[in-house]
């Protein structure tokens, strides 16, 4: 009888609203592991440009990086004394996207320097995946950039229609930069030019990004903000000089912005969690950029940007967080 009762009683008051803790998993398939192929996978049109201007260079590049990112995220996560999970593949996707960042001609002690920070320092020391406050290839990249920065120019590069077997060229960037020289859109565009090994070709990026924005992997608000806060600056600025876009479109196929937008901005450990936030994130990436860019005595300004706003990340999740249903 009691349990007749109780089940009368259940039936009356209506169907129940179970709320749990977050996170909450909706697709038990979307791990990791999955995301982390994901992005090694768009990271493939790059790869393939960079082997294809750099040769030699950049596999040797990609070949320390990544094998430094697993060597020292195996080492340092036994020294905490915890499991090592290198088949989640983060510490490989690490390694790549710091030897994207990197020139072809930096030696290859940069690029294990680098790695080793961006583990360490970047990764391990928060307390390991999903605990950073920092896209760990930045901090490693920032630090040889102080260390080493005269290794860090970008020197030369191949040129397959050309009988020379190399060509030394400023980036583009800093051509424009420095001497007001600007370069092609077509070679900007396709990646016919001189930069860090995953820098010089737009289309590769924009391939790339696209599939990780499909697949869901990366947030297309953020990538989204960057490039609208960019193209709103670099335009205002293109309309100044009377450029009649040239400099727009030189800023937005030029340096690491659409690499960086689409593979470094949306890394989800240190970038916001809601939709406005992530919108927000990419703009401030954007603003950060141009500013740099355009003030500074710097012609990049891609990793300093995304580290400032991972800084910022905390009070944007804190200003964005959805009020809940029913508060006023």
């Amino acid at each position: 009888m009691s349990n007749l009762s109780e089940t009368a009683e259940k039936v009356a008051q209506g169907p129940t609203l179970n709320v749990a803790p977050s996170p909450h998993v909706a697709d038990t398939s979307f791990t990791t592991r999955r995301m982390m192929t994901d992005v090694l996978i768009g990271l493939t049109p790059l790869v393939a440009m960079s082997v294809f201007m750099f040769r030699w260079l950049a596999v040797q590049q990609i070949a320390v990086c990544v094998v430094a990112c697993l060597a020292s995220e195996a080492v340092f996560v036994s020294m905490r004394g915890k499991k090592i999970t290198l088949n989640d593949c983060s510490a490989a996707v690490t390694g790549l996207i710091l030897a994207l960042s990197l020139p072809a001609t930096a030696p290859w002690y940069v690029g294990c320097l680098a790695s080793v920070v961006a583990m360490g320092i970047g990764k391990i020391i928060f307390g390991g995946l999903g605990m950073n406050i920092f896209n760990p290839a930045m901090v490693g990249r920032a630090f040889v950039m102080i260390a080493f920065a005269s290794l860090m120019g970008a020197g030369a590069y191949e040129n397959p229609a050309s009988a020379i077997d190399a060509i030394s060229q400023a980036t583009p960037l800093t051509a424009l930069k420095g001497s007001g020289i600007s370069t092609s859109i077509f070679n900007l565009f396709f990646g016919f030019t001189n930069g860090s090994l995953g820098e010089t070709s737009a289309l590769a990026a924009l391939i790339g990004g696209i599939f990780l924005c499909i697949r869901r992997t990366a947030s297309w608000e953020i990538p989204v903000g960057v490039i609208a806060c960019v193209a709103l600056l670099a335009g205002l600025a293109d309309l100044s000089a009377g450029a009649n876009g040239h400099l727009l479109l030189h800023h937005l196929f030029g340096g690491a912005l659409l690499f960086g937008a689409f593979f470094i901005a949306t890394d989800p450990v240190s970038s916001p969690l809601t939709p406005r936030g992530k919108f927000i994130f990419g703009a401030g990436v954007g603003a950060f950029i141009m500013i740099i860019r355009l003030f500074s005595g710097y012609p990049e300004g891609v990793m300093f940007a995304i580290l400032l706003m991972n800084a910022v990340t905390p009070l944007i999740n804190r200003w964005t967080i959805p009020r809940p249903m029913g508060d006023a």
